[in-house]
């Protein structure tokens, strides 16, 4: 598996160097604690995720997901959140026939936290776990071969569909495709670069079907790994503070005040 099929980013770091179920423990652990904790907790925790990609020494490519990705996305989720949800009762200013009021901006803004929390804290794990690790790492706990792959194929969907669509890009600028000129030639250009994408998408599903299975994949017999993913006790120690920090939240909230 080459590097350049996943979002990972090769270097040394603390973050790095940590087991994946540890950080996939980082991840749930922020999801668990913004949407089923204190309300406060969403908006909190979004500096602890920046630190944590400069920690990670990824933060050129954490903030360029940020930029491209988290920010539009949530930004249009604020915006139609703002506007459509049912008014409260301080009208903070009326857009037409809309009345935006602090009640629905302050909802539309814990919404929007909460998905930046979610979506930053999985792109720190792909940042920083390489996805034979994760696959090697969750199978020798325990988790079936075909859950653990349906995972790593779920979290390479997105760069190998990047990959596969700049290598035919590339091919159709060398046959003379125009692909940087006006918008309605490069709108015309689409049918030549879609219809390469999804049909070599397909052939590549059935020739890594084949793959794993002449490689046993779907063979009852005990698996070994070349690759020994290293758990050690700052691991384990972490995953229970995570466990420990979500339970004491979850009691702040239902402790009666």
């Amino acid at each position: 598996m080459s590097l350049n099929r996943s979002f990972f980013v090769p270097t040394q770091s603390f973050f790095h160097s940590r087991n994946p179920l540890t950080k996939l423990t980082f991840v749930f652990t922020m999801i668990a604690l913004a949407f089923f904790t204190l309300p406060w907790m969403a908006p909190a925790l979004i500096l602890p995720i920046f630190v944590m990609g400069f920690i990670g020494k990824v933060q050129k490519q954490y903030l360029n997901v940020i930029a491209k990705l988290i920010l539009p996305t949530i930004t249009f989720m604020f915006i139609m959140q703002s506007v459509f949800l049912p008014d409260g009762p301080t009208i903070l200013f009326s857009i037409w026939r809309f009345d935006v009021s602090l009640e629905t901006v302050r909802s539309a803004f814990l919404t929007v936290s909460r998905i930046f929390v979610m979506i930053s804290s999985f792109t720190l794990l792909l940042l920083t776990t390489h996805p034979s690790e994760l696959m090697s790492d969750l199978t020798r706990r325990g988790l079936p071969g075909q859950f653990a792959y349906v995972i790593i194929s779920t979290l390479q969907i997105l760069p190998q569909m990047q990959a596969k669509a700049q290598t035919i890009i590339n091919a159709q600028r060398s046959r003379g495709l125009d692909t940087q000129s006006s918008f309605i030639r490069r709108a015309g250009s689409l049918i030549p670069l879609v219809g390469p994408l999804v049909f070599g998408s397909l052939v590549e599903v059935e020739e890594r079907a084949i793959a794993i299975e002449a490689r046993g994949f779907t063979s009852t017999h005990a698996k070994t790994s070349l690759h020994d993913v290293p758990d050690t006790s700052v691991d384990k120690a972490i995953r229970w503070l995570l466990v420990a920090l979500v339970i004491f939240t979850l009691i702040l909230k239902l402790w009666p005040s």
